[in-house]
């Protein structure tokens, strides 16, 4: 595989099997260094009781072990849909070079894969939110952040 199109439609045929396999949502992802894929993941959230396993992150986690990094720059990231806020956090912290979807949020909206309710509350003050937020143990939790700024052979990511 050497084009876009070719890795676009690895992932897209990863989205089709997981539906068909019932492994998990109709989504799936590679990662491609060099040329060459590196990572392939689908949505594994119901099969490991795991809402964070959607295959964006599936394939950030198994790409980040090939590499032996926290970090995939020289990367591209393919994946069949739009990524979710909780992916494109994820996305965003791996720092591939480059990400390329198929399907958009709204056609995931509309088969009840629906995200804008998370992007409204991020909109709206923490207070105001349905989940609610309490800080707590601030002081103490504070000398953890203090070692970190202090500690000279920290890995800065």
């Amino acid at each position: 595989m050497k084009n876009e199109e070719n890795f676009m439609q690895e992932a897209i045929e990863l989205s089709i099997k997981n539906v068909r396999s019932g492994a998990g949502g109709p989504f799936g992802a590679v990662v491609v260094k060099d040329g060459k894929i590196i990572a392939r993941a689908v949505n594994t959230v119901t099969r490991d009781n795991d809402p964070s396993a959607h295959a964006e992150v599936n394939a950030i986690r198994e790409a980040c072990r090939v590499l032996g990094s926290f970090q995939l720059s020289g990367c591209d990231l393919y994946t069949s849909c739009e990524p979710c806020p909780m992916c494109l956090g994820a996305i965003y912290w791996a720092r591939p070079d480059k990400v390329f979807y198929a399907n958009t949020k709204k056609d995931a909206a509309e088969i009840n894969f629906d995200d804008d309710f998370i992007y409204q509350e991020l909109a709206k003050p923490m207070q105001e939110r349905k989940l609610k937020f309490v800080q707590l143990g601030r002081v103490d939790a504070l000398k953890a952040f203090e070692e970190w700024r202090l500690k000279g052979d920290r890995v800065e990511y």
